[in-house]
């Protein structure tokens, strides 16, 4: 079988219908699966993140813990080959720098060439299934810190949601510690994820206050032997000069699943990036999903935030 999987596909402008567009992935796994490897070292890398340049990341990793729906929608990620369509619509935006993804999404991103020059995060702790009994053991089953190395990758994600009444915590706050010191000895970004959260009427639920946020920064960027190489990635609430002045280490803000309009939701992220230390968007539900359907609209809209605030700090 002839495999060009390092060629860049034509970039997708909508979602389509025809089921058969992506068999050929299947069939390259099936064949040829060294072909992912292939493309990861075949790849052309970001030239890398700097002071006044924001960096625009789409996070793609929530079907992996289970996390499918989006608003009202209850499986509204889970067909694969939309979602697949949708990440290609955005990362064909020049301003779109590169994209945060479980190992099965990456992979197909890789195959696809819809990587070319992007930054690359993988994610690595996607064990603590929603509505799991043991949710908080958010165990390390994704990418690891060696895989991402060979694959070329910038720096790996890990969600640390920190529950005091929870004995599960401790574990997760060591394997935490354990990641971040194995990405730093490869020169790798630790992106860090962490809520004080609880578990309410049998779900969880993460903290969004803005105090518990603060104090989910100052236990998350303790993690490690080494803060050398660690990013946080927090939420916009509500007084963010205060979120912001709890850290010193550069910070992409995060979407979630929006309750709100999406104009309301991209006023809350210009007034955070205008704060000193944010580093930009790490996004994907919100803009991959967008109420109105125009996922090419959505992303162009939120990297004109960044493009003006990067031009206001020049």
């Amino acid at each position: 079988m002839s495999v060009q999987s390092t060629t860049p596909t034509t970039p997708r402008t909508a979602v389509d219908d025809d089921p058969r567009r992506y068999a050929h992935l299947s069939a390259i796994r099936l064949e040829d699966p060294a072909a992912i490897a292939r493309a990861a070292k075949a790849r052309r890398r970001h030239p890398g993140v700097k002071v006044g340049q924001q960096n625009f990341i789409v996070a793609a990793d929530h079907p992996a813990r289970g996390a499918l729906s989006v608003g009202a929608n209850p499986i509204a990620m889970a067909d694969r080959r939309q979602l697949l369509d949708r990440l290609q619509i955005a990362l064909a935006n020049p301003h779109v720098d590169g994209v945060l993804a479980s190992p099965d999404i990456m992979d197909d991103l890789l195959l696809l060439g819809a990587l070319e020059g992007k930054l690359v995060f993988g994610s690595m702790n996607r064990g603590g299934l929603i509505g799991l009994i043991n949710e908080f053991d958010d165990r390390f089953t994704g990418h690891t810190a060696e895989a991402l190395e060979a694959l070329g990758a910038d720096g790996g994600k890990m969600l640390t949601r920190i529950c005091l009444g929870d004995p599960d915590t401790v574990s997760l706050l060591e394997a935490t510690a354990k990641a971040i010191d194995s990405l730093a000895a490869r020169k790798l970004i630790a992106m860090v994820e962490p809520f004080l959260s609880v578990r309410e009427n049998g779900k969880v639920r993460n903290d969004l206050s803005t105090d518990a946020v603060i104090k989910s920064i100052g236990i998350a960027e303790g993690l490690g032997s080494t803060s050398a190489y660690t990013w946080m990635k927090l939420p916009v609430v509500p007084e963010m000069e205060r979120v912001m002045a709890a850290t010193t280490m550069p910070t992409v803000l995060l979407g979630g699943d929006p309750d709100s309009s999406q104009d309301d939701v991209f006023a809350s992220w210009e007034a955070a990036l205008a704060l000193p230390g944010v580093q930009g968007l790490t996004v994907g539900r919100t803009l991959l999903y967008p109420q109105d359907g125009d996922v090419a609209g959505a992303v162009a809209t939120a990297a004109t935030l960044l493009n003006r605030t990067a031009e206001v700090s020049e």
